[in-house]
């Protein structure tokens, strides 16, 4: 990847790698373009690029979104420089805060045709490549006919960014479940920790386009309540899921967690999930493993149902039913919301009680069991929490969430204003942080053994 320098090299500090990401109207996926140094780039030159992207289109502008979501036009040089200084002091708070630099993102405004060669080297990922996975760049002799193809290829298949298998080095095994096994791993280039799920999948090339399509979405999730992605790639018959990595774990691994841990905990996560709704995304596997905390007290959802294909795919691959599911999921009816609400309540029972809430069920061998022995979720009434170990409000929280009948449960603004959650919603992430701390020192204690 190179760097691009504007203006007056002598004058410019280092700048990082300008990587533009070209995004197709109307869900065709994305090409991403490196920009080679230059003394200047111009308004005139993006142009010329997108021209080689959409080349049965006539480009006049192209847009990008502000901080807050809202897109602002480019038209000129001057609008150009405005855009650049904007995405450069982002990618400085990204670099101050750990995160891998996501790419500039660029909407084009397409009228009707030219055909122009490509000048700039363009890098286009298509994931029916070989399996090393290494992005395929478009010669300048590329005839318009071919690139006219290229373009229509994009279309079908999602270009969706940096990562590859090349560039990561594993480390540690984190955990196993949901059909995959989650690595701590390094990203060579950024030099940044990873948690990198690999999931074995027997699917067609097709299925797997499919997927990387859908996968797409998650570059949109905006929210320190949910696990940041950086990328997802197939190699062979595995795909592997690039995310932020949280070096507290999943909280399934930590023992009986205080009330007053858990509500701040609990804040956080409804407030995930109240934003995945928000999109219209259902978690669809909301369990303690898949909430994950970190030293610095912060509480996120990872391994949400994105791409139904995925979910499919995994489904059919592994064989077995989710503890945690509402009774009307392992009676086969109709999912929503509501599903969702069920297996927060469960999850929660769980974490404060230090133990599944029926203890007919075991989950020694993790969450997946035999449909069979489910049958006690629909059957039997709700276990309710004991009121003499936890506050009336916690209790009720959890009472509510784990109603049999689910037009009954809170929808998610009475979940966030349920008195619960309200006492909890102090932004106080110190308390997550010194427990988490403190458990980790814990744990290694107990591993070192007696001195």
């Amino acid at each position: 990847m190179l760097l691009l320098a504007l203006g007056d090299p002598g004058m410019e500090p280092a700048r990082p790698a300008l990587v533009i990401r070209i995004r197709i109207p109307d869900g065709g996926g994305a090409v991403d373009w490196t920009v080679h140094p230059a003394p200047q780039l111009l308004f005139r030159d993006v142009l010329d690029v997108i021209s080689q992207v959409l080349p049965d289109a006539t480009t006049t502008a192209f847009e990008y979104e502000d901080e807050d979501g809202d897109r602002i036009t480019v038209r000129s040089d001057e609008e150009m420089k405005a855009m650049l200084s904007y995405y450069y002091t982002t990618v400085m708070e990204q670099q101050g805060n750990g995160q891998l630099i996501v790419p500039l993102q660029i909407y084009p405004r397409a009228c009707k045709p030219p055909g122009k060669r490509n000048i700039h080297g363009l890098k286009v990922n298509t994931r029916a490549e070989s399996a090393n996975n290494s992005s395929a760049a478009i010669p300048d002799s590329l005839p318009s006919h071919s690139l006219k193809k290229s373009s229509a290829e994009l279309k079908k298949i999602l270009a969706n960014g940096q990562m590859n298998e090349q560039d990561i080095r594993y480390r540690d095994i984190l955990g196993h479940g949901n059909g995959g096994t989650v690595y701590k791993a390094n990203h060579v280039p950024s030099g940044k920790i990873l948690a990198v799920k690999v999931i074995p999948l027997d699917i067609t090339l097709e299925l797997q386009k499919q997927i990387m399509s859908e996968l797409e979405i998650l570059y949109k999730c905006d929210s320190s309540y949910i696990i940041g992605f950086y990328g997802a790639f197939f190699v062979e018959n595995r795909i592997s899921l690039c995310t932020e990595f949280m070096d507290g774990g999943s909280l399934d691994v930590y023992r009986k967690i205080p009330e007053h841990v858990l509500g701040r905990i609990a804040v956080a996560v409804v407030k995930g999930l109240t934003y995945l709704w928000s999109l219209k995304i259902l978690h669809r596997d909301v369990k303690p493993s898949n909430m994950l905390v970190n030293t610095r007290g912060q509480v996120k959802l990872c391994d949400f149902g994105v791409s139904t294909q995925l979910v499919n795919s995994i489904a059919k691959t592994y064989v077995g039913t989710n503890a945690y599911m509402a009774p009307e999921r392992i009676s086969g009816e109709q999912y929503g919301i509501h599903s969702d609400v069920w297996s927060l309540g469960i999850s929660f029972m769980e974490l404060a009680l230090g133990r599944f809430p029926y203890p007919q069920i075991q989950k020694n061998q993790g969450s997946l069991m035999p449909l069979q022995l489910l049958q006690c979720i629909v059957d039997e009434v709700s276990p309710v929490l004991p009121v003499g170990e936890f506050s009336e409000p916690f209790v009720h929280f959890i009472t509510q969430c784990m109603r049999k009948q689910p037009k009954e449960r809170p929808a998610p603004e009475e979940l966030m204003g349920h008195l619960f959650i309200v006492q909890y919603n102090d932004g106080n992430a110190e308390v997550v942080s010194m427990w988490v701390c403190r458990t980790l020192e814990e744990r290694r204690v107990q591993q070192q053994g007696p001195q």
